[in-house]
């Protein structure tokens, strides 16, 4: 599988994320591996904000959850379109964070 075509499986639901990543350690794409960790850290970003923002006002919770939709759809185009797209403020730190994988 190429590059690109993992990066987007990555996107698609944890299970596509896990496939992802094993389908990466078989045989490392750089590509691959800069949407992988991208998308990790969308993931735990939308999870702890949720955690944290539930507890608070469930209309938080809505906006996060549309912060992070928008998080995904501008990793995936990103994905999808060969580039490598940097999430503004926190793309970076993901990048610096999940350099393992």
């Amino acid at each position: 599988m190429s590059g690109k075509g993992k990066a987007i499986l990555a996107h698609i639901t944890l299970i596509g994320w896990i496939i992802a990543l094993i389908l990466n350690m078989q045989n490392r794409d750089s590509f691959a591996s800069y949407y992988i960790r991208q998308y990790l850290g969308i993931m735990l970003c939308g999870f702890a904000g949720n955690i944290l923002f539930m507890s608070l006002h469930n209309g938080l919770a809505m906006i996060w959850g549309v912060v992070i939709l928008v998080a995904w759809l501008i990793s995936l185009v990103g994905a999808c379109t060969d580039k490598k797209s940097e999430l503004p403020y926190v793309g970076k730190y993901f990048q610096e964070w999940f350099k393992g994988l």
